[in-house]
């Protein structure tokens, strides 16, 4: 059994009050907090754990051929431990794998259902929580064989029913969190034919879910404890229906909007995932090249004028919106918003949230607002002209405004407000600046690998990309992505925002009052030096923060 002392011997560079925070959390957390507190990749810290007890360590696992044969899988899910090949040498025993020291009572739970003792290996905790994910997916601990069993029963008694009510909490609660630790945005409950499929919408990628078979028999049950955990109709099955959970993970609280739609074999349900720590506290957070953001930086200071960012849903636009009213917060400025909904609560900000069903439309709010004599208000979107026009004539009489468009690049938004009814000579005296961005994955940062690239392989991309061939070097440090327990093996872990950015100089507002198309005004802003998105794309490439790969992927998607 593993002591604050032996920890301290091993670990000296971290505190005793740091040793009983990491032995009060959960199993599965202990061996990864180890290491972010020491400093050391999680592998390291569970190889200094092995080499202090004298236990065996294995940076890879696998799996033994029927392993849920072998050892419960619910047993295999709770204390993170999975049976691995080869068997163990010694006869009367089980091999078995785990992130963390055990305990006596784990030893006697393995003997008592097992009939065998434990010889224990240690391995990363990314490596156990992977093969066990893989060889029996999500929730399988929880929903087992038994609770399929009792589902399947024509008849069952009040305790059978308590059973089932606790398996499927059990299981709800597992899904979450697991999309939580994972960094999920989303987690999509997918009625099918005669299948259930759960998805997580990681890194702007979805990714299914492996789960129990059977799952479909519990397809109810789940959909019904999701609606009572957003306070939703249980009994309206026919209608879409929205809703919010509030849920408690890691210390963390997570605000969770919840949608359900019907479909032909059920009700689909998606979440979107929110809370405090998905929010950039800083503008360097975001990714914004250093001129961009001195240039952002400045235009912030101003006391008037409008700020627009655009993009396609989920291209991050409300996180870079926060991340300015962050910037600019202080004592003497009264900052406040209207948003649908509010995605991230920011101390000292005064926000509301749009109810279209009571009267509290954008525009609504917005023209209260101007009366609450605010100095900063962000509007959540510009969705019709009321709201545009509302918007224009705040910043021209003393206001500085935040806002969002759904149009493709920067220039579009000067032609969309304009399609919406507004002057244009309006458009050119209150729009200052415009932020164009996409969102593409980071690099791994444990297993990204440099490679020095000649000038002659890397003009192909650029010419794909449409950048001038003058922004290669003779040689170019590409970095490539591998894969690596951290990430996975997926090579990218996170995102970071590439942006357009559209000052709107002398020549441009002329061509706004001109009436001007948008292909003239971007043209216009590239002579001005606008960086396109490709372009931005391809620095982010130079500086090691995504890949070429990536970059070409989204190349069609910043088109669109």
């Amino acid at each position: 059994m593993l002591t604050n002392e032996d920890i301290a011997r091993t670990f000296p560079e971290i505190t005793p009050e740091t040793i009983d925070e990491v032995l009060q959390a959960s199993r599965p957390r202990r061996c990864l907090m180890l290491a972010e507190r020491a400093g050391l990749s999680s592998a390291n810290a569970a190889a200094r754990l092995a080499s202090a007890l004298g236990l065996p360590f294995t940076a890879q696992i696998t799996p033994a051929p029927g392993a849920g044969e072998k050892v419960p899988v619910r047993l295999i899910h709770e204390y993170q431990c999975l049976p691995t090949a080869p068997e163990a040498a010694t006869p009367g025993t089980i091999a078995l794998a785990t992130s963390w020291p055990t305990d006596e009572r784990m030893d006697a739970w393995v003997l008592a259902l097992t009939g065998k003792r434990p010889a224990w290996t240690l391995a990363p905790p990314e490596s156990v929580d992977a093969s066990i994910q893989e060889n029996f997916g999500v929730g399988s601990g929880t929903l087992d064989e038994a609770d399929l069993k009792a589902l399947g029963a024509g008849d069952k008694d009040a305790a059978e029913e308590e059973d089932e009510n606790a398996a499927i909490i059990r299981f709800i609660n597992e899904i979450i969190s697991k999309a939580a630790t994972d960094r999920a945005t989303d987690i999509h409950f997918e009625p099918q034919k005669n299948a259930l499929i759960i998805r997580y919408r990681i890194d702007g990628e979805l990714v299914p879910v492996r789960l129990p078979e059977n799952l479909v028999q519990f397809q109810a049950a789940l959909i019904s404890r999701l609606k009572i955990m957003a306070k939703l109709n249980i009994s309206e099955r026919r209608r879409p229906q929205d809703g919010r959970i509030n849920f408690r993970h890691g210390g963390d609280d997570i605000d969770i909007r919840v949608s359900t739609l019907p479909t032909l074999h059920g009700e689909s349900v998606s979440l979107r995932l929110l809370g405090a720590r998905t929010a950039p506290l800083s503008i360097s957070a975001l990714g914004f090249l250093r001129e961009d953001e001195t240039r952002i930086v400045r235009q912030l200071e101003r006391p008037h004028g409008i700020i627009l960012v655009t993009g396609p849903t989920g291209s991050g636009k409300s996180t870079t919106l926060n991340a300015f009213l962050r910037r600019i917060l202080r004592p003497e400025l009264r900052v406040m918003t209207v948003e649908d909904p509010v995605e991230y609560e920011v101390p000292g900000v005064n926000q509301t949230q749009v109810h279209a069903e009571i009267g509290l439309s954008f525009a609504n709010v917005l023209r209260s607002i101007l009366r609450q004599d605010p100095d900063v208000i962000m509007v959540g979107e510009i969705r019709d002209r009321e709201t545009a026009d509302i918007a224009i004539r705040a910043s021209l009489t003393g206001h500085l405004v935040l806002s969002t468009l759904h149009t493709n690049d920067a220039a579009g938004a000067l032609t969309r407000l304009t399609d919406m009814g507004i002057e244009p000579f309006l458009i050119a005296s209150s729009v200052d600046l415009i932020i164009a961005q996409r969102l593409v994955r980071r690099l791994c940062p444990r297993c990204a690998r440099p490679a020095q690239k000649r000038r002659a392989e890397v003009l192909p991309y650029l010419t794909a990309l449409g950048i001038p061939h003058e922004a290669a070097g003779e040689t170019e440090t590409i970095h490539e992505p591998a894969g690596c327990d951290f990430c996975r093996n997926i090579a990218y872990k996170g995102r970071v925002g590439i942006f357009e950015i559209l000052p709107v100089s002398e020549p441009i507002h002329d061509q706004i009052v001109g009436r001007a198309s948008a292909r003239e005004i971007h043209e216009q802003a590239l002579r001005d030096g606008m960086r396109t998105l490709q372009r931005c794309g391809w620095e982010q490439v130079r500086r090691g923060v995504t890949s070429l790969q990536e970059i070409m992927t989204y190349a069609e998607k910043f088109e669109e």
